[in-house]
């Protein structure tokens, strides 16, 4: 009984300590930001930079909770360690978006409805085609069903549901990334969102690798 407790806050302050990333790395992205950099070209409210930074935010923080409950829903190594990866990554980018809003002096939270910064240049969700539902708020992001499925499932079907669901997530991220590469106005949003693009890319051609090993396609 003693060790099963033990394990059990072994788990709760392993998730606290990671949980804490995005805000330590937002407060140090806030205090190295270059003050020069930030008076002459800080982003507007409805900008694509801020708005991006927003977005992505919450799309990262689901990516990291999928990785979190897939954890501890299998016992294999390379599930586990691509979950652990995309835990670590994706909440130190969260805390760096995070951290550019609070440069920028900008709410992290806005009225608008989530990607309403691509419609300055290219079609916002609604003209590609998607709504947002059941929890889903942007492309690629797992709905509130999906993911009690996953937390439902375990072994194989889990390592499987997490997969598939991490993969269109990546897709979904993909897209937003790319459209913030080319409408961006900062150096820093430009060269982080195709960053993005790149190491998602990566994981998704693993994935793709690791889901055919497992007799399932995305």
């Amino acid at each position: 009984m003693r060790g099963r407790e033990a394990k059990r806050l072994s788990r709760l302050l392993i998730g606290v300590a990671l949980a804490a990333v995005p805000a330590a790395v937002a407060v140090a992205a806030a205090l190295l930001w270059p003050r020069s950099s930030t008076a002459s070209a800080t982003p507007a409210q409805d900008s694509a930079d801020a708005g991006f930074a927003r977005d992505m935010a919450i799309h990262h923080q689901q990516a990291v909770e999928l990785s979190f409950i897939v954890r501890d829903r299998t016992s294999d190594e390379d599930v586990r360690r691509l979950a652990y990866d995309v835990i670590n990554t994706q909440a130190n980018q969260r805390g760096m978006l995070l951290g550019r809003l609070d440069a920028w002096d900008l709410p992290k939270s806005s009225q608008q409805s989530p990607m309403s910064w691509m419609q300055h240049d290219m079609p916002g969700m609604e003209a590609m085609g998607y709504k947002p539902h059941d929890g889903s708020l942007m492309p690629g992001m797992a709905t509130n069903t999906q993911m009690d499925q996953l937390r439902t499932a375990g072994g194989r079907q889990a390592e499987i549901r997490y997969l598939r669901l991490l993969t269109a997530h990546h897709k979904g991220g993909i897209a937003m990334s790319q459209a913030a590469a080319g409408m961006a106005k900062t150096e820093q949003v430009r060269r982080l969102a195709q960053g993005m693009v790149e190491s998602q890319e990566a994981e998704m051609k693993l994935m793709a690798d690791m889901l055919k090993e497992r007799g399932a396609t995305a």
